[in-house]
């Protein structure tokens, strides 16, 4: 049985190992969600830029908007590291995973304007109804 148990431990260390990454390449995958969740974010701006492109009070104030946000996320970010390089390998991996929510948070907030809202919202401002 004790034998048993030892060549159990042993596989499942192995299957394990397989799985193990280095802080470097985690902080290189939250870098690369972030990054994609960018280019989604980027994607969806654009889209409303040339949706809405007739109404340019609106995009004049998307515009502040957006870059209100971005230093809204910004400071948010370093407000959790406020001394960079001081929390550890895995700082980069938290700033990243950080960003990527900020930023996927930010983008289903637009989208309500390329997608509209149903008919009937009294509330929808510049938001086109479906």
């Amino acid at each position: 049985m004790k034998i048993l148990l030892t060549a159990l431990l042993f596989l499942f260390m192995l299957s394990a190992g397989g799985y193990a990454q280095s802080q470097g390449q985690m902080n290189a995958d939250a870098y690369a969600g972030y990054t994609k969740a960018d280019k989604q974010l980027n994607t969806v701006y654009q889209m409303i830029l040339r949706q809405y492109a007739k109404d340019t009070k609106f995009i004049k104030n998307l515009k502040a908007a957006q870059r209100l946000w971005i230093q809204l996320r910004d400071a948010d970010v370093a407000a959790k590291f406020p001394q960079e390089g001081s929390y550890g390998s895995v700082e980069p991996m938290c700033r990243a995973g950080y960003l990527e929510v900020y930023t996927l948070n930010r983008t289903k907030f637009l989208k309500v304007w390329l997608e509209g809202i149903p008919e009937g919202d009294v509330c929808n401002g510049s938001v086109k109804t479906r």
